[in-house]
Formats: C-alpha cells, structure tokens, sequence
C-alpha cells in the first residue's frame, strides 16, 4: 500500500503495519409511524412535534411493534444473505443521556432477527465480500441540538425504527470502507426500506478501528469512531485513525480502547469517552415485549418481493452490451435502472437507450415507452438524431409521443439522394476554399460542409446519404 499523509503530516509505514476495520451502521426505516407507537416517523417536522408517551418514556405505557419495521428488517436481512431468527427478542440497553427520556433503548441484544450474510460491492473493478456479523432492530434516541441561545433535545426522532448492520473486521482500508457504505446506502434505498440521506441522520456510521503489525493475526486495540454522515467523512475519519494509531505504536505507546468524534472541519477525531462494554449497559430482556416470532411463510413471501439487486442488475446489464461504465451509472439509483429497463421493453436498442438516458435530461421526463418510439424512429431513418434532441424536448412539454409530433410538424427525414445531392452541389459551389482545404488532407473541413447541408434543409437530412455524397463530391 502506498504512503499518505496521515495525522499531523505523518507518514505512517503501511509496509510494517495493516488496518482492520468494522463498520456499525445504523439505518432508519422509511415507516410512517415510529417502531413503538403511532406518531409520524418522518423527517423535518417541527421540534418536538412527533411525540407520545411511549417515545417520551412516560409511567404506564406499554410499546406495540410495528409489523412494517418488521418486514423491512427482513428485507435487507434476506438480501444479504442472513440466518433470519424465527424467535428473536428484544432488550433494554440502559444509558443517560439527555436524548433518551426513559434511560433505556429498546433494542436486541442475544437473540438478534439475523445473523451472517454480506455486503458484496466492486472495488476499483474487484469484487469484494464483507462478512455481517448481525442485523438487529432497535429504536432511535432524540436528537441534541445546540446554538448561540443554548441546548436543547428535539424528542422527534426517539422512536424512530432502526435496523443496525454490523461488519465482520474484514475491512482493509479507509477506501474499501467508503464503497461498502456506498453499496450499502445502494442497496437500502433498492429495498425501499431507507432514503439512505447521511445529511439527514437517516444512514449512520460508526467505525471500528485498529491496526496491526503486518502478518499477525491478533488484532489490535480498536478505537471507535462515532456517528459519520458522510462517505468522505468516513473516508478521511479513518484514514486519520489509521495513521494516529501507528503513529502512537511507532512511538512505542499503546492504544486506548476509546470512542472517539469526528472533526470535519480541523480534520481529525478527539477522545469522547471510554469505550462501553456490552455490561456497560446492562442488558435485560425487554418485559413489555413479547418475543418476535417470523414463520417460513413470511421469510418466503418477502423473499419472493424482492427487486433485482444492484450487483445482479449489473452484470445483466452488461449481457445486454453495455460498457462497465454505462452499467454502473445506469444501475446506481433503481428508478433509473426501472427505466432503462423499460425503454429497452419497449423495443430500443440498449446500448441507444443506455446514451439517451445518460446524456438527455428530457429522457426521463417522458413515458419509457414514448422514448422507446423516439429511439425506434431514428433507427428506422424517420428522423435524424438532431431533430429527435428536438422532438424529445417537445415530447417533455407536452406529453405528446414522438410519432405524433413528427407528423405533425412535418420532421420526417428527407433519404430522396437526388434532393441531398442537389443541396450538397449548392454548399460545394459556394465554399471553394473549403474544398481546397479537403482535398489538400484536411478532412476534417467535411465536418463544415455537413453542417452547411444540415442547415440548409432544416436538418431533415439522412446524414449517412449526406456524408457518403460530399465525399463522393468532394474526392
């Protein structure tokens, strides 16, 4: 591995030392009401807004799981592979802070809903495969905020369902780190289960890391990087711990097991808190819950409502021609990849569906089928790609398929030799210098004379017959 920069400019000695790294990351659930109880679970309402006593952790009130949090646990559960508990629980995590209201959350512990799977994703064209330790369910605390006029807690976000996605220490670097959360993030918002916002808190991170002299199996004391909302964060968060690590053990001191924060702005982490131990929270099966109890038939009916996943969809993608580039960018987002899909049921052609698409922001303002039409259209010789960039913005306003707008405004192509001929001798004619320059070796004047001719006759042209005439003309 080559040399950085790491903390304080130090270059650390990576040939002497590895990094190994585990991600926790926390996603909430795109329910519409909270985990527990009936208010909205949505971003963005006023402070304290969305609560209740259960949220609020008030005397006398009983929690009741919300069976769609269920189901989308399951989701990303079956998608990755895991070992689905048919009994599962839920406890109580007890900690004080000024944003859980009831001094408990109510998570699992033991008995998670799922165990094992992976997160598999491609690294600079390698595919990689990150172990899961768990995926379990809980809620979300209260959010902190704080401002020139003081502190205070908005209650909004307490009872928020979560699932939390935990790595095996199989990650190697702060680079690796970074695309399985990109993959992750990809994958959530494929289930429909999370918008997978960091900005917004709706994807979280914490990062586990250590390090190691290069070749030993033991691991190293880790260090815990709290609460990262952003991949370059979580990027540039890690790669300074890796560096702040090495450099204490070059020193000849030892690492503290510790939580740390991230400082976006100075660009390095400082010490929280010691780092808890599960006994630090005091675990005990949560009374006011039955256990979770997830028959075969639920497993198998989720199993069957899944989309096709992102790396699936990928190499479909590439069966059907495209770069590795045109299928990563078509398969980054699954609304883009549901519409190239439907272009191409439509009848186009991917590898033309694939350029529309990534180069025409009017494409996907139009009915898949309508572009399918356009893109047929041009293939058949109708109409010349310059006036299909024409008719798809007119397709964009009024809603109008391509077919309709060409007849209507009268675009069809003219392919009549005679007619491009006699325009062709017309532009020939008139430019004499041009010609000198072509026949001179400077053919990239034929570029010139075709647009004379385009411009001439509206751009209605067959280009292929008016480029195959200026060269006959013109050679």
């Amino acid at each position: 591995m080559a040399s950085q920069s790491g903390a304080g400019g130090f270059i650390p000695p990576f040939d002497r030392w590895e990094s190994v790294i585990g991600l926790e990351c926390h996603v909430q659930l795109q329910t519409r009401s909270k985990i527990f109880s009936g208010p909205s679970a949505a971003f963005g309402a006023p402070p304290n807004s969305e609560i209740d006593p259960v949220s609020l952790g008030l005397p006398g009130v009983l929690p009741v799981l919300n069976r769609r949090a269920v189901e989308f646990a399951l989701r990303m559960a079956i998608a990755t592979g895991c070992e689905v508990r048919r009994r599962s629980r839920f406890a109580r995590k007890h900690y004080f802070y000024p944003d859980l209201p009831k001094g408990f959350q109510i998570s699992q512990y033991d008995e998670p809903l799922a165990q094992g799977g992976a997160v598999e994703f491609l690294l600079a064209g390698e595919k990689r495969r990150v172990r899961l330790t768990r995926i379990h369910m809980e809620e979300d605390a209260g959010k902190n905020l704080h401002g020139l006029d003081g502190s205070g807690v908005d209650y909004n976000r307490a009872g928020v369902p979560l699932i939390e996605v935990v790595s095996e220490p199989d990650i190697r670097s702060a680079e690796e780190a970074g695309e399985y959360l990109r993959a992750l993030r990809q994958l959530v918002r494929y289930l429909g289960i999370c918008d997978g916002n960091m900005e917004e808190g709706s994807l979280r991170c914490d990062a586990n890391v250590s390090v190691r002299p290069r070749g030993q199996p033991k691991l190293g004391t880790k260090a815990e990087l709290k609460n990262i909302n952003s991949f370059k964060f979580v990027e540039e968060a890690i790669s300074f711990e890796i560096s702040r690590q090495i450099r204490v053990l070059e020193r000849g001191e030892r690492v503290v097991q510790e939580t740390r924060l991230w400082d976006s702005d100075a660009k390095q982490s400082h010490a929280m808190r010691s780092k808890e131990e599960a006994h630090d929270y005091r675990y005990f099966p949560e009374p006011d819950l039955p256990p979770l109890v997830v028959d075969e038939a639920w497993i198998e009916r989720v199993t069957g409502e899944l989309p096709e996943l992102p790396l699936a969809r990928r190499a479909r993608f590439l069966a059907l021609g495209l770069s590795d580039y045109d299928a990563g960018v078509l398969t980054a987002e699954r609304d883009v990849a549901d519409f190239f899909d439907a272009v191409v049921d439509g009848g186009a052609a991917p590898k033309k569906a694939a350029n529309w698409i990534m180069t025409e922001t009017d494409s996907r303002r139009v009915p898949a089928e309508h572009l399918a039409d356009l893109i047929k259209l041009i293939d058949a010789g109708t109409i010349s790609g310059r006036i299909a960039k024409d008719v798809l913005v007119k397709m964009a306003a009024s809603g109008d398929s391509a077919q309709a707008i060409v007849e209507r405004e009268g675009l069809v192509q003219v392919s009549d030799a005679g007619a491009i001929e006699a325009a062709v001798r017309e532009i020939v004619a008139a430019n004499p210098k041009q010609v000198e320059q072509y026949r001179a070796g400077k053919t990239q004047v034929l570029g010139f004379f075709v647009g004379q001719v385009m411009k001439k006759m509206q751009g209605k042209a067959n280009p292929g017959l008016v480029n195959e005439i200026l060269r006959r003309l013109l050679g």
